[in-house]
């Protein structure tokens, strides 16, 4: 027998796994050039595995179990001011002291738009609303400014949930601090969450308090009318029983109460147009109202003392050891006098909508203008925990002309509501706000101030 045919049957397995093994070599090296060793995954097929187009939109949809994104795990480190960046909520968070900034959504650029859905509540279902403020109830005849709702450019502002607000706050103490604007603000806010509870009422003369039992959440007002230190007794030159206001000492009046505080909302401005002396460095530098020696020049006016004042309490605030709460500065709440001043027959009668256009107010601008100022001046030395968010209403509402009270502000059946013969409008109110209003809106950014807030820091 030779050889080819002594071994036929062992060369044929061999021939077949050589030829196997050259088969695989080839199908091997052509996924080695498709995806590397190495590499953590395979961007095209993970992007045709996660999404998918829909026809009918012609839209990208998420096919993805998970749902992650790459928006979601991306996260640059800037090594340089120790904060992470997290692209998936647009949010910049300081590791230190759990400041937060949403840069995907400026609340305060957008539009008036009309909401069918009504007001958050009605002046019937609320006990604690100040009667001048009750415009219904003092015999407004038009309703439409009730249901105009604030549309940020580019996101939702959600509608406030009284419900699910009391549960984000669990626990926590909600202090307004400031003028009588403050005081409209903290009543809409009561008067929202009494449609989801009736809080208990511990407040005293010098400080309003609800407690909500459900939630431990409790509401308080303190009044502060210029938020630093006033006197009325003799100084140098100002008699005794003008204001005085010491622009550069807080008002003591609420400071031993902010370790308590959770969320402080401050309210200011409109007191610096009333009859006061200013004091700086222990030395008369101004005042309102008031100035007896005209051969003496003023070195401030009224708008310089509220830029002072508001860097004063800010600075305060933020440097303050056991103060760890966030601030929250509401800015300059714009009036809409038209023809006059508040004393000098400025009116808002007949206001029913929102302006289309917005009417500039000189006197608003640079009361806002120095707040601004005051609020970065104040701040920029912080060395204590707590966070500060200026929530800058000033623009969007200065088209809210038709949100006073106007000349409905009391129940008195002989009240004038129209212009006399000769032109002149009956006495009003163009400074605060109806109440269910426009004013409901600055507690639904406050809202959504607070909810981005306790997010950033994991509710802490």
């Amino acid at each position: 027998m030779g050889l080819g045919s002594a071994y036929p049957k062992t060369l044929v397995p061999i021939a077949a796994s050589i030829g196997g093994l050259a088969l695989f070599l080839v199908f091997a090296s052509s996924l080695l050039v498709d995806q590397p060793i190495g590499s953590k995954d395979r961007a095209n097929d993970t992007e045709t595995t996660r999404k998918i187009v829909d026809s009918a939109t012609n839209k990208t949809v998420d096919t993805n179990v998970n749902n992650t994104t790459e928006s979601d795990i991306n996260k640059t480190i800037d090594s340089d001011i120790n904060k992470t960046v997290d692209s998936g909520i647009n949010k910049t968070v300081d590791a230190g002291t759990k400041k937060s900034v949403d840069s995907g959504c400026d609340l305060y650029d957008g539009k008036w738009v009309y909401d069918s859905g009504g007001p958050l509540y009605t002046n019937n279902s609320c006990p604690v609303l100040t009667q001048m403020q009750n415009c219904q109830g003092n015999g407004r005849p038009d309703k439409e400014y009730e249901n105009w709702r604030w549309k940020p450019t580019k996101c939702n502002l959600p509608r406030f949930d009284p419900k699910k607000f009391l549960q984000l706050m669990r626990g926590k103490t909600l202090a307004f601090v400031g003028d009588s604007v403050a005081r409209n603000q903290m009543e809409s806010m009561l008067c929202i969450l009494w449609q989801a509870e009736a809080p208990k009422n511990r407040g005293n003369k010098r400080m309003q308090r609800y407690y909500f039992r459900s939630t431990s959440v409790t509401i308080i007002r303190i009044w502060s009318s210029w938020l630093v230190h006033k006197t009325t007794e003799n100084f140098d030159f100002a008699p005794e029983g003008v204001d005085k206001l010491h622009l550069d000492i807080p008002d003591e009046t609420f400071l031993n109460d902010i370790p308590t505080f959770d969320i402080l909302v401050l309210s200011s401005g409109h007191w610096f147009a009333k009859k006061a002396v200013y004091i700086l460095n222990n030395e008369i530098v101004g005042g309102q109202l008031w100035w007896p020696d005209k051969s003496r020049p003023k070195k401030i006016e009224s708008p310089e003392a509220f830029k002072i004042s508001v860097a004063t309490i800010m600075s305060t605030l933020v440097s303050s050891p056991g103060y760890t709460g966030l601030t929250v500065v509401r800015s300059y709440s714009p009036d809409h006098y038209e023809g006059g001043a508040w004393n000098t027959g400025g009116s808002c009668t007949g206001k029913v909508k929102p302006a289309v256009e917005l009417v500039e107010n000189g006197f608003t601008n640079v009361m806002h203008e120095k707040q601004v100022l005051g609020f970065n001046l104040g701040v920029k030395n912080k060395t204590n925990k707590s966070r500060v968010v200026l929530m800058d209403i000033t623009k969007a509402f200065a088209y809210r002309h038709d949100g006073h009270p106007g000349p409905y502000r009391s129940l008195d059946p002989n009240k004038v509501v129209k212009r006399s013969a000769d032109g002149r409008p009956p006495p009003q109110d163009c400074l605060h706000w109806c109440m269910p209003g426009p004013v409901d809106t600055w507690n639904e950014l406050l809202a959504e101030v607070i909810r981005r807030d306790f997010e950033a820091g994991d509710g802490d």
